[in-house]
């Protein structure tokens, strides 16, 4: 081959790899659903009020914080939490998101209190308003024992929105240990 029709393939080859590398690649993006529009209310900045009762045989105490919510690629809300009680501040992360295949809403929940990772499963009521989702993690009344535990968010205005957490107790009762109220900041 000579030099000169070298040097051309060379070049030709190169703006083909050069053009292609200027061109980014198209990332699939799964189709949105309807469940994951509802998740689209958590976003904003709320201030939290929360009682949580630590010990059942002790009166439940008000905690304060924030979450600031956000959507990641529409399909995902991120909560990040900060709470403050006795003195102490816990920050908490959750993802919310929505599974076709399963059809529940799925998430998880992590805080700087715990080393436990918490995954959620859940659906919306028939009022549309309620989010309830179950969860297996340390037993509060019993060191060393798993318990089943639901957190609902209920939103009563898009701007108030309820949060309850309970714990199935050893007789299948449920017990609610945390009740609190969100609400949007302006």
């Amino acid at each position: 081959m000579n030099r000169p029709l070298l040097f051309a393939v060379l070049a030709v080859t190169s703006s083909f790899s050069f053009a292609s590398a200027q061109e980014p690649p198209v990332v699939p993006t799964p189709p949105l659903q309807k469940e994951h529009a509802w998740l689209l209310q958590f976003t904003g900045q709320w201030t939290v009020l929360n009682k949580a009762q630590m010990q059942l045989d002790q009166p439940a105490m008000e905690c304060t914080g924030s979450m600031k919510s956000r959507m990641l690629g529409g399909l995902w809300v991120v909560n990040e939490m900060e709470v403050h009680m006795m003195g102490n501040t816990v920050y908490g992360l959750q993802t919310i998101g929505y599974d076709p295949v399963k059809e529940k809403y799925v998430g998880t929940w992590i805080d700087s209190g715990m080393n436990h990772m918490w995954h959620y499963e859940g659906a919306v009521d028939d009022s549309g308003k309620k989010l309830t989702l179950s969860a297996e993690g340390p037993n509060l009344l019993t060191e060393g024992k798993l318990a089943k535990y639901r957190d609902s968010y209920e939103f009563q205005t898009p701007d108030l929105i309820i949060a309850t957490s309970e714990m199935e107790d050893e007789h299948g009762e449920w017990i609610t240990f945390m009740t609190g109220e969100l609400r949007r900041e302006k």
